[in-house]
């Protein structure tokens, strides 16, 4: 496993700022090496990927819309107010990268959008863990920081997005909101197969380097997510290198990929408890963490991707009504057809 740069390095120790990274991939060296793996050494291919690495690194578009007002805070975690009228919708990201998929770009945003459907949606932003953060485990994040940011709105619905719908969810089996939204959200970890051993097992490692810095940087995970679909990190890069820079489609690449190659480490804490507690023993599966999905008294809508890498299908929980969407993990956000397949079925689940 590469290290992370001195960067990367730096911002895991809180010895500066949080501040936008030069673009990635970030570490290169393991991307290179898995996208060599993933293309069985095609000298040819390899080319054409840094092709589009290079070309990605050069765009020069670059995220530009206006911050919502914070209306609550808890430590570093902060709750944006995003506008709208009509029922409080609070969403909740994961704690891995930052929570702007959900506000992606101008004219690709679901949280804007439903501003303007008749709803008010408000998102929990984690933010850069402080000192306070750094000893907290999902279940402090849980309790010490969600829990109060979900008082402090009247009788909200809540829509947890992956890690953030497994939080969400916990925190419903403690406090039930009003309804409760899940979207790729992972709770029984049997459902990754083969793959939660190899995640599970690929902490030792990871805590060996993370450990003296005191957090997780996203150096050492990015990684994790690159070898659960290694040929499609090789093809998306291959496929920008052959766009139009000025294309829509170019830009809708470089918004997404600055959304992935960003984000705060993880504490410690957190990161132990994701790998151990859940992919190794599916705590939440078996019923031993936070109690039973199947108990929870109000209306759940569980949005599941049929064609997620990061979450498969089968590790969603049994609750709720159940949609399958056809989509990946990203795509039924900000794809080209996210609007169709989630944004209007959640508006209107959401507005009943």
């Amino acid at each position: 496993m590469s290290p992370p740069d001195e960067e990367a390095t730096s911002l895991a120790r809180g010895n500066v700022a949080p501040q936008q990274r030069p673009r990635g991939p970030h570490p290169l060296p393991a991307f290179l090496q898995i996208v060599a793996e993933a293309v069985g050494g095609d000298r040819g291919r390899i080319a054409t990927v840094l092709a589009g690495v290079r070309a990605y690194q050069a765009h020069p578009y670059r995220r530009d819309l206006p911050a919502p007002p914070t209306v609550a805070q808890v430590g570093s975690v902060r709750l944006l107010d995003y506008g709208g009228s009509g029922r409080p919708v609070v969403f909740v990201p994961s704690l891995v990268n930052p929570p702007s998929v959900l506000d992606l770009a101008p004219g690709n945003s679901l949280l804007r959008w439903l501003a303007g459907e008749g709803l008010r949606p408000l998102l929990v932003d984690w933010g850069h863990p402080g000192q306070a953060e750094r000893g907290l485990s999902i279940d402090g994040y849980i309790d010490e920081r969600l829990q109060p940011l979900l008082r402090a709105v009247e009788s909200p619905a809540v829509v947890g997005y992956c890690l953030g719908g497994t939080m969400a969810l916990a925190a419903a089996l403690r406090e039930p909101p009003e309804r409760l939204v899940l979207m790729a959200v992972p709770w029984n970890f049997e459902g990754y197969g083969e793959q939660r051993q190899e995640l599970a097992g690929a902490w030792c490692d990871m805590a060996a380097t993370a450990e003296p810095l005191g957090a997780v940087p996203m150096d050492l995970i990015q990684p994790l997510f690159w070898q659960l679909d290694p040929a499609g990190t090789a093809a998306k890069y291959e496929r920008l290198g052959r766009l139009d820079p000025d294309s829509d489609e170019a830009r809708a690449f470089v918004a997404l990929e600055d959304w992935a190659n960003d984000g705060p480490p993880l504490s410690l804490p957190v990161a132990r408890q994701c790998f151990e507690g859940f992919y190794g023993d599916n705590a939440p599966g078996r019923g031993a963490w936070r109690g039973d999905p199947a108990s929870l008294p109000c209306p759940v809508l569980n949005l599941v991707s049929t064609r997620d890498r990061i979450v498969p299908a089968g590790a969603a929980p049994a609750v709720g009504t159940r949609v399958d969407i056809d989509a990946g993990h990203v795509g039924m956000v900000v794809g080209a057809k996210a609007r169709k397949l989630l944004w209007e079925p959640l508006r209107d689940w959401l507005r009943t």
